[in-house]
């Protein structure tokens, strides 16, 4: 790749299973829940009642005062759009695609609305849902719950008390010798903040809960889990369990100039640049050069489907802003890491885009055939830093990218 200005580098697709819940009876019973029925008379989830108390008591919290709202105009000014989508708009996060659901370092988890101190390390558990998932707040006076009645579910939703910033959700499936609740929470709605720096960020009250206890084993025993195969039927859903987002997985030549193009679509809410389509794993910018280990060069689009069709962003954006009719090649770059190939995440994304790519071919407007690949996607690995938001850090940098009228 032509690369000018780049400097030298620095250092899964989810499954869409899932399996009914099975503990409804063995948790009312400890949880005073109560199973709901859907109209056509399924069985579905039983939901934590938004006026249940929340376990667990930790050290008081003699700084509430720190703990406010910023005001919209400012939140839109610190927050990414995913974030400021889900804290302030109610949006649930990607699965597994996010910051910390897959973080195991020790420390404390802050609303990133207010600051307020929400979740600890150790009541952090690997649920299999993609989503942190933790057993209990650190603090249960900086947890709000109310009833959820949106998208045709009732469920009870977590907020934080002082940033009442939407947290996410509670479930009644959590691990049973934890007190049997799951709080599913996103990422977005979260800051980090490590063990060692605690104390420097006024944290220091609530250390003894980030260091007490073991480690709470895996638990996925649930209905939101990745990992299950069994389904009521063939399309059915686990409540509570769906992103409020689309993922499409694009390449189409050097991800710098198709990061660019597709970050300014509307209803375009996240792009990350990486690797995907190869053989080998965790690759590295300089592993995927070579065109050895078998990876395309590839952007990760998060989109908002009530504002941006799949369809449309294929046909009206990706088949215009890269050549589909030159193979393993874009411009000057010229490998199997540049070529043309949609990594499909349902087979519903599959059937779409055939029927885009035969649409875009019968109308003529490539006078070549296209080669594009349309294949389910596998494993992603996100790109170094310094490859994020490139043209954005270097409005000069190198581009072959364009949108053809």
């Amino acid at each position: 790749m032509l690369r000018s200005g780049s400097s030298s580098s620095p250092s899964d697709a989810a499954s869409t299973a899932r399996r009914p819940f099975l503990r409804s009876v063995l948790l009312a019973g400890v949880l005073g829940l109560t199973a709901l029925t859907s109209a056509c008379g399924q069985k579905v989830m039983p939901m934590v009642s938004a006026s249940s108390p929340v376990p667990a008591t930790t050290p008081a919290d003699n700084t509430a005062q720190k703990w406010v709202k910023p005001s919209d105009a400012v939140l839109r000014e610190r927050l990414t759009p995913l974030q400021y989508r889900v804290t302030q708009q109610d949006a649930t996060e990607p699965p597994f695609h996010n910051v910390y659901w897959d973080n195991h370092e020790a420390g404390l988890y802050v609303d990133i609305a207010s600051g307020e101190p929400l979740f600890s390390s150790a009541d952090k558990f690997d649920s299999g849902t993609g989503w942190p998932s933790f057993v209990r707040p650190i603090d249960p006076d900086r947890i709000t719950t109310k009833t959820d009645r949106a998208h045709g579910m009732v469920r009870v939703e977590a907020r934080s008390k002082a940033g009442d910033s939407h947290l996410g959700h509670v479930f009644p499936d959590g691990p049973r010798d934890q007190g049997g609740l799951r709080y599913c929470i996103n990422s977005a709605s979260l800051r980090f903040v490590p063990l060692a720096q605690m104390a420097a960020e006024g944290y220091g009250a609530y250390l003894p809960k980030v260091q007490a206890g073991a480690a709470i084993p895996a638990d996925h025993d649930n209905a939101c889990a990745a990992d299950f195969t069994a389904k009521v039927e063939a399309d059915a859903k686990a409540p509570g369990c769906e992103t409020s987002f689309e993922t499409a997985v694009l390449a189409g030549g050097c991800f710098w100039g198709m990061e660019d193009l597709l970050r300014k679509i509307p209803g375009v809410i996240e792009t990350e640049v990486g690797y995907t389509g190869g053989a080998t794993s965790d690759p590295r910018y300089t592993d995927v050069k070579t065109g050895r280990t078998g990876h395309a060069e590839a952007v990760r689009v998060v989109f908002d489907p009530t504002q941006l069709s799949y369809a449309d962003l294929l046909e009206k954006s990706y088949f215009r802003m890269h050549d589909p009719t030159t193979e393993n090649r874009q411009g000057n770059d010229v490998g199997t890491q540049y070529r043309s190939a949609i990594f499909t995440t349902t087979p519903q994304q599959a059937k779409i885009a055939a029927e885009v790519k035969a649409r875009v071919e019968a109308s003529g407007f490539w006078k070549k055939p296209l080669v594009t690949e349309i294949v389910p996607a596998g494993a992603w690995t996100a790109a170094e830093d310094y490859h994020q938001d490139y043209l954005e850090k270097n409005p000069n940098g190198y581009t072959c990218h364009w949108m053809r009228d």
